[in-house]
């Protein structure tokens, strides 16, 4: 027989665990939706910037200036084991629209590897309330980020998957000795050459 005192402890054990099991229901950034969120705007741009990692100088040229604000779909890390690796240490997978509308309706999968970002969902009748795969492809995609500083670097670092971010910068070609990095200009695009490589000025966790 279990005493008194025992039952007490059973049942607070009980409701901790609901309670902690509720929170991270109710909390699972993962799951967010965010209605509302414009496309990414790009307006022709020149310049360039000229990055040294190691004793490898790097050439960034711009070839749009980009503002992006958009839900966080998952993050990226890369080990600076390479030159890809020390320029841009995290990839974002970014989303807006209706797909961050409805992220947290629809059961997506998100993940990535090798630089690229993947999704599924286990019935392509989910995708009812954005469209069809092409839908979701064009209001979503995998970013390569180039911080512009330590600043921009220190809020990039901090940014998790369910965050609302702002992103200020360029869409940016990369070239160096044997480094070459274009950036995609279309919403339209996938598979090879179809992420942003966004050189970021400014970078903002909204909420």
């Amino acid at each position: 027989m279990y005493s008194k005192k025992m039952k007490i402890t059973i049942v607070l054990l009980i409701l901790a665990l609901t309670v902690g099991s509720l929170y991270n229901i109710f909390n699972d950034k993962s799951r967010r939706s965010i209605p509302g969120i414009l496309d990414p705007l790009q307006t022709q741009a020149e310049g360039q910037a000229t990055l040294h990692i190691g004793r490898t100088e790097l050439t960034v040229d711009y070839l749009y200036a980009y503002d992006i604000e958009a839900l966080v779909l998952h993050t990226k890390n890369y080990l600076p084991i390479d030159l890809a690796g020390k320029l841009a240490p995290r990839d974002l997978a970014l989303g807006w629209g209706a797909v961050a509308e409805y992220n947290g309706s629809i059961d997506f999968h998100w993940r990535q590897s090798g630089r690229w970002y993947f999704w599924r969902v286990d019935s392509y009748e989910e995708l009812e309330p954005i469209g069809v795969e092409a839908d979701v492809n064009r209001q979503s995609s995998n970013n390569h980020i180039i911080p512009a500083n330590k600043k921009v670097k220190s809020v990039i670092s901090k940014i998790s998957q369910g965050d609302h971010i702002h992103l200020k910068g360029y869409l940016v070609d990369v070239t160096g000795d044997n480094f070459t990095w274009t950036s995609s200009t279309s919403r339209t695009d996938s598979g090879d050459h179809a992420c942003e490589v966004i050189y970021v000025t400014e970078a903002e966790i909204l909420d």
